[in-house]
């Protein structure tokens, strides 16, 4: 976990160093939020390239675990009937009974519908997804599965109080929230916000230079 409030005040030293412009909490939050997903997201495209990657040197086997150690902070596992958790991300596994449920296509579904051989059953059931909705079928419509899956990263909030018309760092506000992500993407935190911070106070010295030290500190740990 990375810690919002010792991004936050690099974020404010390195945009203001040279009165470039202030950040407000509110801009700071959805900058930060925004930068948390597309780090997030990053995950499953680096892992899916670097597992497609031909060969098992030590430094891609060592990539591969760090991203993997990276998503299982957000693994969770739960009961479920038709009705999808609202902060999935991807789905890993649906089990029924301790039974593998396989993901078919509605059209795939109802290509089964009376053919006894392949239609589902309770040993071996399927399940269908429809928008936020999951349909599990085996004899009949099953009505509560488990499932384990990846969750989204919840948003980060810095949260404060305003003393004498400045905005001052309250950590016990019920909606204060670290960033999820594990604690090694404090620097890549800080240049994401910085480029989307100079996006949106016009300065595009300091959104190239957080944008460039960004994709330098990608090309390490790809390297």
């Amino acid at each position: 976990m990375v810690n919002i409030n010792n991004v936050y005040q690099t974020v404010l030293a390195i945009a203001n160093k040279e009165q470039r412009g202030y950040i407000t909490p509110q801009e700071f939050n959805m900058f930060a939020n925004h930068a948390q997903m597309s780090i997030f997201e990053q995950y499953f495209y680096d892992l899916n390239q670097f597992t497609r990657r031909p060969g098992n040197d030590t430094s891609h086997s060592d990539m591969v675990d760090l991203l993997q150690e990276k998503i299982s902070l957000f693994e969770e596992s739960s009961s479920i009937s038709s009705q999808l958790p609202p902060e999935l991300y991807k789905i890993i596994e649906v089990r029924y009974r301790d039974k593998p449920v396989e993901y078919v296509t509605r059209k795939e579904h109802t290509a089964t519908i009376g053919v006894p051989l392949v239609k589902p059953t309770d040993t071996k059931p399927v399940y269908v997804k429809s928008g936020d909705t999951i349909t599990v079928y085996g004899d009949n419509i099953i009505n509560s599965v488990n499932m384990s899956y990846i969750r989204k990263p919840l948003p980060p909030n810095w949260t404060y109080l305003e003393v004498q018309g400045a905005a001052v760092y309250n950590n016990l506000a019920p909606d204060h929230r670290n960033f999820e992500l594990h604690a090694s993407e404090e620097t890549e935190l800080v240049n994401k916000i910085l480029a989307l911070a100079g996006v949106a106070i016009k300065d595009y010295s300091l959104y190239q230079a957080a944008a460039g030290e960004d994709n330098k500190n990608i090309q390490q740990q790809k390297a």
